[in-house]
């Protein structure tokens, strides 16, 4: 049987390993997540947001890494 995960993801003839996209999306969505926080006035509830920023987008890379791409 053919493996069905990639290994690498090829965009343009340039080869990226999965980490690589699973991070990119994961920064998209903590940046996402942190202009809704901002949107609704949730943020100033926390007391340093830029480490939820961080934490939101650790989260969200190992979710899509793990359930998503499955690297």
């Amino acid at each position: 049987m053919f493996d069905l995960i990639p290994n690498e993801f090829a965009i343009g003839g340039v080869y990226l390993p999965p980490l690589l996209v699973c991070a990119v999306f994961g920064l998209i969505l903590a940046t996402a997540t942190a202009n809704l926080l901002n949107k609704y006035r949730l943020a100033r509830h926390f007391f340093y947001p830029p480490l939820v920023f961080v934490a939101f987008a650790v989260i969200y890379t190992v979710l899509i890494g793990t359930f998503v791409i499955r690297a």
